[in-house]
């Protein structure tokens, strides 16, 4: 009788892609897009930090991929931010007191107010203290570890596909977001982030050029690739550039992701919408919300998902982090599951390419890291068949894999452009395409400028940059904050061309473009070379 043929494993491949817009606001002494950053320091950043050190103490050896975009590193690494968040967390905890006293009558609620004051406590420590204001530093240790990988991204999080009709303009966006990785943290990428994971074929060309030896697509970017992976989202395929193209795992990211089905939704985890901004007096609020009286989220959350009703029921810290452990136990089982169907269809371990945006972990999904710390422990038992992976190792391990090219594709709704490219936001790539030939054209002509000329150069690209954001058009479609997008788009195109006259007449305004430098002062050491 023939031996049994030996038992499959998988690897798991979380992926955590870590991005806000750059936003900063110096001329403005409280500014409400400021609190998305501060909001997810508190909720995200600092508590993933926490956590994987904790497990790193704890001599657990998982391994996680992290993208820090660099408009998230740049604000991180600025002191006016960091100041401003030390503020912003001293009032929150100053709340934190107040609502303690304010609920003493009802002990359910007093101790989730006591809960938050001792996380708010937590996270100042740990930010100021343990961390020195510098989580860059912090996540670049967990890196040297072997841990955790840390991918790079575009600059500004442009939508790449969108701006590929002129190709400095991807070009830029790839090479300055390359450096600056490489100046953080001291090594060079080997995985790139695709913002919004939009592909386009070509793209993997310019990639490889630059060393990046792999990437992540949606799906169908895999699936319907050309010639057909026989393996599916469930190996890499290598372009015929060279670049390696993993695809996300559908049934794991819906089991996360999605607010119908997914995890997030249970009834018995915190409800995000219901803060105390919206349910008390504003005389009582008016020290922690904006002076204008604009009611804007504190954290202090007492209710739970209940269900689609707005009658809320009160949330049970125990009860929801009990969940959170169930759910990682069946987000597990769900993967063993479906390695018992791919091991006779495949010669060698799968790869479940998990990615999430990180601010779904804590910020958006209160338990989240419950689930991912929980996760991690239970694979690493090693009793599931399952390991945990970087998407370099995975490589490591399986070198050889079908040459294929990718489709174009992105995880936007629909899986393509529509949502960076519809009748509310089309009109800004005339504007973008314009702009990028106009910085273009300048660097060209003045290819070795140097002093004031080759400040206001720097700066011209700066703001080519920041216009270029993907964040504007996602903004724009969803309403919310499209006066904001819109401003932002403006204002910095209003900037590169005022730049481009005084440049081309040569009388630069030292004194305003000391003033914007102040403002949008994100590369410090960009080369405005990148762009001819």
């Amino acid at each position: 009788m023939e031996d049994d043929p030996p038992r499959r494993t998988a690897s798991l491949a979380i992926v955590l892609h870590a991005h806000l817009p750059f936003v900063r606001h110096p001329e403005h002494e409280y500014s409400l897009e400021e609190n998305w950053f501060y909001e997810c320091l508190t909720e995200t950043y600092v508590p993933l930090l926490l956590m994987l050190d904790k497990l790193d103490r704890q001599r657990i050896d998982f391994r996680i991929t992290l993208s820090i975009s660099p408009t998230l590193a740049s604000m991180l690494q600025d002191t006016l931010l960091r100041s401003r968040y030390l503020r912003r967390l001293d009032l929150m905890i100053e709340l934190a007191a107040n609502e303690i006293k304010r609920t003493k009558s009802d002990q359910q609620v007093n101790n989730l107010a006591r809960t938050y004051s001792k996380r708010l406590l937590e996270v100042k420590d740990a930010f100021s203290v343990r961390y020195g204001q510098d989580l860059i530093s912090a996540f670049a240790r967990l890196q040297g570890t072997g841990k955790i990988e840390i991918m790079a991204s575009a600059a500004t999080h442009g939508y790449l596909p969108l701006l590929s009709s002129d190709d400095s303009a991807v070009r830029a966006q790839i090479k300055i977001g390359i450096d600056y990785y490489a100046e953080l943290f001291g090594i060079k990428p080997r995985g790139f982030w695709l913002p919004e994971c939009a592909f386009f074929p070509g793209l993997d060309r310019i990639l490889h050029h630059e060393g990046i030896r792999y990437t992540i697509l949606e799906t169908h970017g895999i699936t319907r690739a050309r010639p057909t992976p026989p393996y599916g989202i469930y190996a890499p395929v290598r372009c015929p550039s060279g670049l390696a193209v993993f695809g996300r795992d559908p049934e794991a990211s819906r089991q996360v992701w999605s607010s119908v089905s997914g995890y997030p939704g249970d009834f018995d985890y915190r409800e995000f919408y219901r803060d105390i901004a919206y349910d008390l007096p504003e005389d009582y609020l008016a020290r922690y919300i904006h002076p204008d009286g604009i009611r804007t989220d504190t954290g202090f959350k007492y209710y739970r998902v209940t269900g689609a009703t707005d009658q809320k029921e009160l949330y049970c810290p125990k009860t929801a982090e009990n969940k959170a452990r169930t759910h990682a136990a069946d987000f597990i089982s769900k993967r063993v599951e479906r390695l018992g169907e791919l091991s006779a269809l495949m010669d060698r371990d799968p790869v479940f390419v998990a990615p999430f945006d990180a601010e779904l972990f804590g910020h958006w999904w209160h338990e989240g890291l419950i689930w991912l710390d929980a996760l991690i422990r239970m694979v690493k038992s090693g009793q599931n068949g399952l390991g945990l992976t970087t998407l370099s190792e995975y490589l490591e391990k399986h070198p050889d894999n079908q040459v294929s090219l990718p489709s174009m594709s992105s995880w936007g709704e629909m899986g393509y452009n529509k949502k960076w490219l519809n009748k509310k936001n089309d009109w800004i790539y005339r504007h973008l395409h314009r702009a990028a030939a106009v910085v273009g054209a300048l660097a060209l002509k003045y290819p070795a400028a140097r002093g004031l000329t080759q400040r206001a150069l720097n700066q011209a690209g700066r703001e080519l940059l920041l216009a270029q954001a993907s964040d504007w058009a996602f903004m724009m479609d969803s309403d919310d904050v499209a006066n904001y997008a819109a401003s932002r788009i403006k204002t910095h195109l209003q900037r590169l061309d005022k730049l481009a006259r005084q440049i081309e007449s040569d009388s630069i305004d030292r004194k305003w473009l000391a003033e914007i430098e102040g403002q949008d002062n994100i590369f410090p050491k960009i080369r405005y070379n990148y762009f001819g």
